[in-house]
């Protein structure tokens, strides 16, 4: 097996790319893509600290059921759980037609939608790093 704290990093490290992503297609008005990529950061963030408390396998997409998990190892997380399951309606919609009835998603998903994705990946990001860098 991989060594947990590292591959938790090894996430992490992505999940900070992905935030910087996020900005960058945000200042860029490519709103859509930016609350995509809010999503993936936090996913990622998520994910990081799961495998950095020796999770083996952390499988699934939904922002809200990984917050979840991560209560379980510290219950800090209760505090993002409403904001932060608010980026999974971004993971499909953001990228098909087919998830909007009527319209695309660089038509619907605006600069509030992108602002609220980014503030809350960001806060889910900083939550990861603190722990992961505590337990070492």
């Amino acid at each position: 097996m991989k060594d947990p704290q590292r591959e938790g990093k090894r996430w992490l490290r992505q999940a900070e790319y992905d935030l910087e992503l996020a900005r960058y297609n945000f200042e860029g008005g490519f709103y859509a893509a930016a609350c995509f990529n809010a999503q993936q950061t936090a996913e990622k963030a998520l994910k990081a600290f799961l495998l950095d408390k020796g999770e083996r396998v952390v499988l699934g997409h939904s922002v809200a059921e990984l917050v979840q998990g991560c209560e379980t190892y510290d219950s800090g997380f209760a505090t993002l759980r409403s904001r932060a399951g608010k980026l999974d309606r971004f993971y499909l919609p953001t990228r098909y037609p087919n998830g909007l009835p009527g319209g695309i998603p660089s038509e619907v998903f605006d600069k509030e939608d992108a602002r609220g994705a980014l503030e809350v990946a960001a806060e889910v990001v900083e939550m990861a790093r603190k722990l992961i860098e505590e337990a070492g």
